[in-house]
């Protein structure tokens, strides 16, 4: 599979959010969302050599930071706009959220599904309340289908990680992170498409700007790094990694955004991934998915450069289908 970036379904025009927005989606999630808490494992410490602060995204509704972004779309919908549903395409995460956040307000939903997705993330897609559409495990194929059903529907699109709604509904996570303390040095968080990251760096920007920001990125999945060492997005990769909600292409006001910023990505194996994964259950007692543990992967592989720092670390889900689980720790 090759993802290439094709033309996108309609929707809204293309705008780069700002710390304000993060701060209007703060105060419009409120109702709905989560405040998740902070926690520490003084092992994981002493593995690393660093102090960590892990930032529980997986518990957050829907189980994981996706919820803030997509209840931040659903409620800045127009009534009009509502009362034509949503669509969006996605690989779990961003589905159910998206879901679960449209049965807030009673709004209908639209998931496009690829053929291949964890089967425990489209459950939860389905039993959140959404209208499942099938297709084709590529990003062209994604973007005809939601298309489709946005022409045939009217449904707004919500675009997992392009949409500005999203961006700024994700960097809520790392301003509750840092709204009341910003004495971090490093602050990581996994990249895909670039919600997180791209909202991730308003708040570091806004409320720490000493704070570094870092990426953590699936070597099977590195596109994200190759765009930020040419200065230019690129989009035709195939994805080859346990991590599936990174294998997505980086959007491009993601792009503009973190290079901006000057966001460094760190690749991490998918061994490395999973044996970290695995520390987090044993450390910490939580369950986290892959596409989450990455983050602290970055750090137990680089300790050199995060030696003696007070880091940040974005947990950011924890969908994970048991049955795969055996598979999943013999490849680690």
């Amino acid at each position: 599979m090759t993802n290439a970036a094709p033309a996108q379904p309609a929707a809204r025009a293309a705008t780069l959010p700002d710390f304000d927005a993060v701060l209007a989606a703060a105060a419009r999630i409120a109702p709905h969302a989560h405040v998740t808490p902070v926690l520490r494992a003084h092992s994981l410490d002493a593995l690393a050599g660093c102090e960590l602060h892990f930032k529980a995204e997986h518990l957050q509704r829907a189980g994981a930071f996706k919820f803030r972004g997509a209840c931040n779309a659903i409620w800045s919908l127009t009534p009009d706009e509502a009362a034509r549903g949503v669509v969006t395409h996605s690989s779990g995460n961003h589905g159910a959220a998206l879901a679960l956040a449209a049965r807030t307000r009673g709004v209908a939903c639209h998931v496009v599904v690829p053929e291949g997705a964890v089967a425990a993330k489209v459950a939860a897609i389905e039993a959140y309340g959404a209208v499942l559409h099938r297709c084709a495990a590529t990003i062209a194929a994604r973007e005809a289908k939601c298309a489709q059903v946005q022409a045939d529907t009217g449904a707004e699109l919500v675009h997992p990680y392009t949409d500005s709604r999203v961006i700024a509904g994700q960097g809520t996570a790392a301003m509750e992170l840092l709204a009341n303390d910003t004495a971090f040095d490093a602050l990581i968080v996994p990249v895909g498409g670039g919600g997180l990251a791209a909202g991730t760096a308003l708040s570091v920007a806004a409320l720490s700007p000493r704070t570094k920001l870092f990426l953590a990125e699936p070597s099977g999945a590195a596109e994200t790094w190759a765009s930020m060492q040419r200065g230019e997005r690129v989009t035709e990769f195939t994805p080859d990694t346990v991590c599936d909600g990174l294998r997505g292409t980086l959007g491009d006001p993601n792009f503009v955004m973190l290079h901006q910023h000057r966001a460094e990505v760190l690749k991490v194996d998918d061994r490395d991934t999973i044996a970290a994964m695995r520390l987090l259950w044993q450390r910490t007692k939580q369950i986290v998915e892959p596409s989450s543990a990455v983050a602290l992967a970055a750090v137990l592989t680089r300790k050199d450069l995060f030696a003696g720092q007070r880091v940040g670390i974005v947990l950011s889900g924890g969908n994970v289908d048991p049955d795969a689980l055996p598979e999943l720790f013999a490849r680690g």
